[in-house]
C-alpha cells in the first residue's frame, strides 16, 4: 500500500536525526614536525664597541738629535708602506757646531797619540803618557762615530720601519727638535683592538684567548679575532666590564664600531628550532611531541639559545617523538593531529 505523504515527512525527518546523533571522526589539527636530536651548539656571547689602537701598541718615531724639519711627508690617518719617507730632517746650527768640534777634536787626538808614539819610541815618553794619549784618540772617535750615526752632519729622511697607520704628527715644518722629541706616532693596522663592554654576569665567562667572529658596520664585513684582556674592575661610567678583542689584520678601521659573537663554551642538550619553543599562561616554556597522532605538552628549560635553534633540557623529553612545529600553539595534551603530506611523506 502506498505511503501518505504525511508518513514519507515523519520517516526523512527520523532518519536525519539519526545521522546528526551518530558519532564522527575525532576533530584534528593540521602539523608539520621534527626531530629531536641530542646535540651541542657553540654558547656565544654578544657584545658592541668600538675599534681603537690601543696606547702600547704606539710607536714614536723621535729626533735622535738637535734637528730642524725641513719637510713632512705624511698626514695623521694616512696608511704608509714599509720604508715610505715619514720626515726630512737637517742639523741644527748648534748639532753642526757640535759635529765639527767632534771631528777637530778627533784629529788633534790622533795626531798627539802619533806624536807620543814617536816619542815613546825614542824613550822619550812614558808607558802611561802613551796609553793616556791612544784613549783620548779612541774616545774621540767614538764620539764623533755617534753623532755621525745620529746624522748630525747631514740632511736625513726618516722613513716607516714598517706598514702602518699614521697616528698623529708632532712635528712642524722649519721647527727645531731637540733630542728625544716624538715626531710622529705610528701604528701596525693589525694593531687595532675592540673594546667592548660586558654585564658582569657575562663578563665572568669571558676568559682570554676565547675566539670571536667580529662584524663590522655594513652588510657581509665580518672576520675573526680573539679575547685579549678581560677587564678585572667594573667601569664606573658605563657599569659594565671592558673586554679587549684583538681583531685580525686590515678588519677594522680605527673608531668603527662592531658586533663581536665571543664564543665561550658548548651547550649540551636536545636542539630545537626556535619555533617550537612554546610559553604557558604562567611564563614556563614547553614544547609539543607527537606521541602517535595525539598531542604530548613537555616542560622545559631553555639551556642557551644559538641563532634560530634554541638547546633545551627537561626530564619529559622523549627523543623517539617529533616535535611538533606549525599549529603546535592550537595543541593541548591529548589533542588528535595529523601531518602535513610533505610530513607524512617523510614520516
Amino acid at each position: 500500500m502506498p505511503l501518505k505523504p504525511l508518513a514519507i515527512l515523519t520517516l526523512v525527518m527520523f532518519s536525519a536525526r539519526c545521522l546528526a546523533d551518530a558519532p564522527g571522526p575525532a576533530p584534528s589539527v593540521l602539523v608539520t614536525t621534527t626531530t629531536l636530536h641530542h646535540a651541542s651548539l657553540p654558547h656565544t656571547i654578544d657584545a658592541y664597541g668600538v675599534a681603537q689602537i690601543p696606547a702600547q701598541a704606539i710607536h714614536s718615531v723621535t729626533a735622535t738629535t738637535s734637528q730642524a724639519v725641513k719637510i713632512i711627508f705624511v698626514r695623521e690617518a694616512e696608511q704608509v708602506d714599509a720604508g715610505a719617507p715619514l720626515v726630512q730632517l737637517a742639523p741644527s746650527p748648534q748639532t753642526t757646531a757640535g759635529y765639527t768640534q767632534a771631528q777637530s777634536a778627533a784629529r788633534v787626538a790622533e795626531q798627539l797619540a802619533s806624536r807620543t808614539r814617536q816619542l815613546f819610541a825614542q824613550h822619550l815618553a812614558t808607558a802611561q803618557q802613551l796609553a793616556d794619549a791612544q784613549k783620548s784618540a779612541s774616545d774621540a772617535h767614538a764620539n764623533l762615530a755617534a753623532l755621525t750615526a745620529d746624522s748630525a752632519g747631514a740632511i736625513t729622511i726618516i722613513r716607516s720601519p714598517y706598514k702602518a697607520i699614521v697616528v698623529h704628527v708632532a712635528a712642524t715644518a722649519g721647527a727645531l727638535a731637540s733630542a728625544g722629541t716624538s715626531l710622529v706616532e705610528l701604528a701596525r693596522p693589525d694593531g687595532l683592538v675592540l673594546k667592548v663592554g660586558l654585564v658582569p654576569p657575562a663578563a665572568v665567562e669571558v676568559n682570554p684567548g676565547n675566539p670571536a667572529q667580529i662584524s663590522a658596520t655594513g652588510p657581509g664585513r665580518t672576520c675573526s679575532g680573539t679575547v685579549r684582556q678581560r677587564g678585572a674592575l667594573i667601569d664606573p661610567a658605563t657599569g659594565l666590564v671592558p673586554v679587549e678583542i684583538a681583531a685580525s689584520a686590515n678588519c677594522l678601521l680605527s673608531g668603527e664600531t662592531a658586533r663581536a659573537t665571543i664564543t665561550v663554551g658548548n651547550l649540551e642538550g636536545y636542539v630545537v628550532p626556535h619555533a617550537a619553543i612554546l610559553v604557558d599562561d604562567k611564563g614556563h616554556p614547553y614544547i609539543v611531541q607527537a606521541n602517535g597522532m595525539t598531542a604530548r605538552k613537555v616542560a622545559v628549560t631553555i639551556v642557551g639559545i644559538h641563532g634560530k635553534e634554541d638547546v633545551v633540557a627537561g626530564d619529559g623529553l622523549n627523543a623517539e617523538q617529533p616535535v611538533v612545529l606549525s599549529g603546535n600553539y592550537q595543541l593541548d595534551d591529548g589533542d588528535r593531529i595529523r601531518l602535513a603530506p610533505s610530513d607524512a611523506g617523510a614520516q
